[in-house]
């Protein structure tokens, strides 16, 4: 018979590609669920370049959406979720993992990336954010990996990063206070 386990094989192979190219079709340019918030911020509105505030160490920022809450300034501990993109391509990100929300949130002090703990262009570009916020941030190399690149960023390459602050904690040891002797 013409049906042998070839033919079979072959047929499922043609649905197999066939599939897969729908697939691909629908991932690059439609409005599938897992594209980030920062490409379809940038497809749907096209933010032109003039929108985003340029800071004087060089970090462009535009804000999605402006929270409502606490605001972020050096020596908050915040929580962050994080997109970080070259050439538009996912490289890292806090969002992976199980459950609704998607990830562990990524803390850190703020105005204290000197100590290697966060990338600069990170620190700098949420100070300044308020709680429930979420900024585009483009940082230029020296804020980013530099001239050394990392893993598959290579050296100089200016990074984007879609940032969401979800929280402020207080210092553990509260504000600081000032002695008064009398």
């Amino acid at each position: 018979s013409p049906e042998g386990p070839s033919t079979t094989r072959r047929w499922f192979a043609s649905l197999a590609a066939a599939t897969a190219a729908v697939g691909i079709g629908v991932a690059g340019g439609g409005e599938a669920g897992a594209v980030s918030t920062s490409r379809r911020v940038f497809r749907s509105n096209k933010i032109p370049e003039s929108d985003f505030i340029t800071l004087p160490n060089g970090i462009k920022y535009y804000d999605i959406k402006v929270g409502g809450g606490a605001k972020a300034v050096k020596g908050s501990r915040v929580a962050v979720h994080y997109v970080a993109k070259w050439k538009g391509i996912t490289f890292m990100t806090s969002r992976q993992g199980l459950g609704v929300t998607g990830g562990t949130p990524y803390g850190f002090d703020v105005g204290n990336s000197e100590r290697g703990n966060v990338l600069k262009g990170l620190d700098l570009g949420v100070e300044g954010m308020k709680v429930g916020g979420q900024r585009l941030v483009i940082v230029p190399p020296e804020l980013a990996y530099g001239k050394k690149g990392v893993q598959e960023i290579p050296p100089n390459a200016t990074i984007e990063l879609d940032v969401e602050l979800l929280s402020i904690k207080q210092s553990p040891f509260g504000s600081p206070v000032k002695i008064v002797e009398g």
